[in-house]
């Protein structure tokens, strides 16, 4: 109900007289009010990221899990590709883009967020695993919003939907532990890793739900997820809180940037100096927009090009070199 109230506050605004009826202020008043009694599973409902009434009977009618793909590494598109050459396909220059201003008249703040994360795609998941201060519940769930930042130190960034006064339960577990750990999700548990993005109440364990197996850690209390092939174990290094630009006084996203710790990765995985990776064993998943996941089973490899190498000992690409070029 609260949602469908905030969609009729939202159309009376635009109508002929909202003027007369509705000042932006009150608005702003009334949709913060609705917003912040909003309860996460309302908001989901908001977002209608499920596009199918019945998802089982459309999944029913999709070919299976191709379990033949196995990590496998191409050419580029032209392995002839030199300086100039430019984009493989023009026709898509004669295509106009469409403008989007993020905050004009009408524009509900739900519609930037599919925007995003249909755009923003492939997206690396960081699967955290975190724990109350006092150790009486834990929490595990996945995030979109995730990605590595640094290396010495190793640090981490994850974002959250929502303020601290409606914190997530890792939010609010991860400020008041001050600790987690970040999991990798690969092919062959998706399932149980996506049961955990499920609206539990605080307190209900999203770990017997799903049937991951936690695992011990050395520098955190936090468990890991002994499925993944690469865990992390990591510290808060600091928080950041947003403010709504279309609604002023509406917290809208946390920002956690976390320091790495420790390590794990499945030996079978790793290389003997202990710093790559197998893409073949890691088979990672990824999320895209709505409730899609990617998985990744081809590869290019490019090498990055030197300046003295191409350019300065490559007489046609030195013609090419400009402070700007034509229309900037």
């Amino acid at each position: 109900m609260q949602g469908t109230t905030r969609k009729t506050i939202r159309l009376s605004c635009l109508g002929s007289n909202c003027s007369s009826r509705l000042t932006q202020s009150s608005f702003n008043r009334g949709f913060r009010a609705i917003a912040s009694k909003m309860s996460r599973a309302d908001a989901e409902k908001h977002i209608q990221r499920n596009p199918h009434p019945d998802f089982k009977k459309v999944e029913a009618s999709r070919k299976p899990w191709a379990k033949e793909l196995e990590w496998d590494i191409k050419q580029t598109v032209k392995p002839d590709w030199a300086y100039g050459d430019g984009a493989n396909n023009l026709k898509g220059l004669k295509i106009p883009h469409v403008e989007i201003d993020p905050y004009e008249e009408g524009r509900p703040a739900v519609f930037n967020y599919k925007l995003l994360i249909s755009g923003i795609i492939p997206r690396p998941i960081g699967f955290i695993s975190t724990r109350s201060a006092d150790g009486s519940s834990t929490n595990l769930a996945p995030f979109s919003y995730f990605q590595v930042i640094n290396h010495d130190p190793p640090l981490f960034t994850v974002g959250y939907a929502g303020g601290f006064d409606n914190a997530k339960d890792s939010l609010r577990n991860l400020n008041e532990s001050k600790e987690c750990t970040i999991n990798i999700i690969s092919e062959h548990f998706i399932e149980a890793a996506n049961a955990t993005s499920i609206n539990a109440p605080y307190g209900a364990s999203e770990w017997s739900l799903s049937g991951l197996t936690p695992a011990p850690c050395k520098t955190v209390k936090a468990s890991r997820v002994k499925e993944s092939i690469f865990s992390i174990e990591g510290k808060l290094e600091s928080t950041k809180e947003f403010e709504s630009r279309a609604t002023p006084g509406k917290k809208t996203g946390v920002l956690a940037i976390i320091e790495g710790t420790r390590f794990w990765v499945r030996e079978d995985a790793i290389n003997e100096d202990k710093n790559l990776i197998d893409p073949a064993i890691l088979k990672p998943m990824s999320r895209l927009g709505g409730i899609t996941y990617g998985r990744t089973t081809e590869g290019i490899e490019i090498p990055r090009p030197d300046w003295a190498e191409t350019v300065e000992n490559n007489e046609e690409a030195k013609k090419l070199v400009k402070h700007k070029v034509d229309g900037q």
